[in-house]
């Protein structure tokens, strides 16, 4: 249940709203100030919208579109004016934030950037994708990992960015690290549909954990972007859905309360507790070890597909961008937040 989209907040409920914002055309700094103004004014109307809303959420490409333009022009900083108006509007109409930039990189291509603020203008959470949707975009691949925070009403919430929910290692992860509300943005278009309802399901299933996903709505003139807002309860079931109608908000009451619950008492389908102790009936404590390939050769340094000397595409040239001549430099530390250490 929604609770009717939000309208009826139990003392245990966390109700969030999700903005299929209209896809927008931004080339310039004055495109990206108006855009910004435009993302303002969508919080107010979240926080007269629902009254009881704890959190608005805005999809990735929100305040860039889906031009893929690197001009540092219209790039984003931590400082700049974007980021600024995102905290005041959340202090002006208290209610928790989450938006998309992309921020300028100085040492490479932009990062693709969710951030997260509270309602005292506060930043709480700040990720960088970790799967940039190659071949088709150019930002540089994040290097900090995904941090979970103590989110609105005391929720344990995690953000991931559109392909990264099609790797089903990074639900798990935001769940191994206690997230019990998995916010997912993104800018996909129509030919992603199918793909997206069933991902966000799977996710929210295997790890015993609500799914909440929304993607840019409407046209640029050049893409179709689909909106399909939608929540997914830790059974794997839709507790609601939005359509395709621009600037539509999307509302629903989440329980985390009851994922706490689930993750304890249940015995069938304990998925995340049971991956590290299968076969607990025959074996004590189940077997606890690692029977998965994939997964220690890429600790070792030697991930390698059976089929990989078939794959055509290794860099962005089929999408019009140079192939890259530099070396990924691996992770760096960051706070709880996210932020690399140092940068706040």
């Amino acid at each position: 249940m929604s609770g009717l989209g939000g309208l009826n907040k139990s003392p245990n409920g966390v109700v969030m709203g999700l903005v299929q914002l209209q896809l927008p055309v931004v080339v310039t700094p004055d495109d990206l100030a108006r855009q910004t103004a435009r993302i303002v004014e969508l919080v107010g109307k979240a926080r007269r919208n629902l009254a009881g809303m704890d959190l608005v959420v805005f999809p990735e490409y929100a305040l860039h579109g889906l031009s893929m333009d690197t001009n540092p022009a219209i790039m984003c900083r931590m400082d700049g004016p974007e980021v600024a108006a995102f905290r005041r509007a959340c202090i002006e109409h208290r209610i928790w934030g989450c938006f998309s930039i992309m921020e300028f990189n100085p040492e490479g291509n932009p990062y693709n950037v969710g951030l997260i603020i509270d309602d005292t203008g506060e930043l709480r959470l700040y990720y960088r994708k970790l799967h940039p949707w190659v071949p088709v975009e150019p930002w540089e691949p994040g290097n900090l990992g995904i941090p979970v925070i103590d989110g609105p009403r005391g929720c344990k919430l995690a953000l991931i960015i559109c392909h990264d929910g099609m790797f089903p290692e990074m639900a798990r992860e935001c769940a191994y690290k206690g997230a019990e509300i998995m916010i997912r943005t993104a800018g996909y278009t129509a030919p992603i549909r199918h793909a997206w309802q069933i991902t966000n399901q799977a996710n929210a299933f295997q790890n015993l954990m609500i799914t909440a996903s929304v993607c840019m709505s409407g046209s640029d003139g050049s893409f179709d972007s689909m909106g399909e807002g939608m929540f997914v309860n830790f059974d794997g079931a839709p507790i609601a859905t939005g359509g395709g109608r621009p600037d539509e908000i999307i509302g629903a009451e989440l329980r985390p309360d009851l994922v706490r619950e689930a993750r304890a008492q249940w015995g069938v389908e304990n998925n995340p507790y049971q991956l590290w102790h299968r076969g607990y009936v025959a074996v004590r404590g189940g077997a606890q070890d690692c029977p998965y390939t994939f997964m220690r050769d890429m600790v070792d340094g030697r991930y390698r597909l059976p089929w990989d000397d078939t794959i055509v595409h290794r860099d962005g040239a089929s999408c019009g961008f140079a192939p890259p001549a530099r070396n990924y430099h691996g992770a760096v530390p960051a706070d709880a937040s996210g932020l690399p250490l140092g940068k706040r």
